[in-house]
């Protein structure tokens, strides 16, 4: 099936458009907005559906609307910040004439505080996704410029049980400091395990099956 002259035609305007570096800095914009729109979806969508039929309790209809509004929610954020970020970028590298690394740390700063600053469980699980890359990364630079002394054995393991031996302290004595979604999963592991009545909640649910 032949393509219609005018779609061609259409296509090539659009294509010289998109090569033409005088827009590169507002259809990078619009490209960011786009992956970041894509990107939540991906990682929110299969995320959600596990955590939501795990441990989520309601009709099914209850849990699908769950998953879409939390879907929804992390790729629409992402996109506004990608699109936010990108454009304050493009508008102080104008304003002085060549690009700054603080550029980098102001635009995302206010792209943050506009995005992400209103405190609800999606913000907070990618905050604190974040804040975990971040203390690795700035503890690597620090390394490696110099502010930190290099260590001379591998610190991972004593970095490994302090975390999970601070997290289970918090879980069985200070659980409301826990993010919920956290919550949920140290339950299932660590308090659901501590009750059984039979073989079937024992072996082959989690909780006995409600008597009908």
């Amino acid at each position: 099936m032949a393509v219609p002259p005018q779609l061609l035609s259409l296509l090539h305007a659009v294509n010289e458009l998109l090569r033409k570096r005088r827009y590169h800095s507002a259809l990078a914009m619009l490209k960011g907005f786009r992956n970041g729109a894509v990107y939540g979806a991906k990682i929110r969508a299969p995320h959600a559906l596990v955590m939501t039929f795990l441990f989520r309790s309601g009709s099914l209809q209850e849990k699908l609307r769950a998953i879409l509004q939390a879907t929804y929610t992390h790729s629409r954020n992402l996109a506004y910040f990608v699109f936010t970020y990108k454009g304050l970028c493009a508008l102080q590298a104008h304003v002085q004439g060549k690009t700054y690394q603080v550029h980098s740390f102001l635009a995302a700063f206010i792209g943050g505080l506009l995005v992400f600053g209103e405190n609800n469980n999606i913000n907070s699980q990618i905050n604190m996704y974040l804040l975990s890359r971040l203390l690795f990364a700035l503890c690597r630079l620090g390394v490696e410029k110099g502010y930190i002394p290099e260590p001379r054995w591998d610190p991972f393991p004593l970095f490994t049980g302090l975390v999970w031996g601070l997290v289970l302290w918090l879980f069985e004595y200070h659980r409301p400091t826990l993010q919920p979604s956290l919550q949920s999963s140290m339950t299932y592991l660590y308090q659901d395990s501590n009750v059984w009545h039979d073989i079937s909640d024992f072996l082959l649910y989690n909780k006995s099956l409600p008597s009908k």
